[in-house]
């Protein structure tokens, strides 16, 4: 009888885990880990073109030198801050979005200010890395969004019946979000 017991439970755990959906869940958690590296591919891509803006508004026109120091310290910080995929609490995200939020608010500055120099804005380089900027920040915001989806369907689905189970004992824990910065649910105010 006891050798009849050792197959019938082997047979049961195979058949339990294989409905436990580890292999989804796997695969979503590479899903989320690729769609955050997509989101860092943008950042980086921005980050990249910051030394070409800076050379191309350096070369054309002298301003106050505090704003040129503050883009290029925000993007050292920004470009040092870096998550692994495996730890991407809503702790970690929301570091990272911050020193990505200071490079966005420095850039801004410096488009406002370069605004004084109309030779510059007239400049087909520095147009270029304008457009350039423009499309790394709307290709950063769609990299997010994905990510967010990539997010979501993984975390309903480890906390679905019964995977959330499963869930807990293969350690799959639930993955963090890029949120809105505080205060972007105000329309900026702009004067002519």
């Amino acid at each position: 009888m006891k050798a009849l017991k050792i197959p019938f439970y082997i047979s049961l755990l195979a058949v339990l885990l294989s409905s436990c959906g580890y292999n989804n869940m796997v695969d979503m958690d590479e899903t989320v880990s690729q769609k955050w590296s997509d989101v860092q591919t943008q950042y980086q891509r921005r980050s990249d073109l910051i030394p070409n803006l800076v050379s191309t508004v350096k070369g054309y026109a002298e301003f106050e030198k505090s704003t040129l120091t503050e883009v290029i310290q925000a993007r050292s910080k920004a470009t040092s801050m870096n998550i692994s995929a495996d730890d991407l609490t809503p702790e970690n995200i929301a570091k990272f979005q911050a020193a990505q939020s200071n490079l966005s608010g420095a850039l801004s500055r410096l488009l406002v200010t370069v605004e004084r120099y109309p030779d510059l804005k007239a400049n087909q380089n520095f147009l270029e890395l304008q457009a350039q900027l423009e499309g790394t920040e709307n290709r950063i915001a769609v990299a997010r969004q994905k990510f967010n989806e990539s997010v979501k369907d993984y975390n309903s689905y480890i906390r679905s019946f019964p995977r959330v189970f499963y869930a807990g004992w293969f350690d799959f824990e639930k993955k963090g979000y890029f949120e809105a910065d505080a205060g972007t649910e105000n329309a900026p105010n702009v004067e002519f």
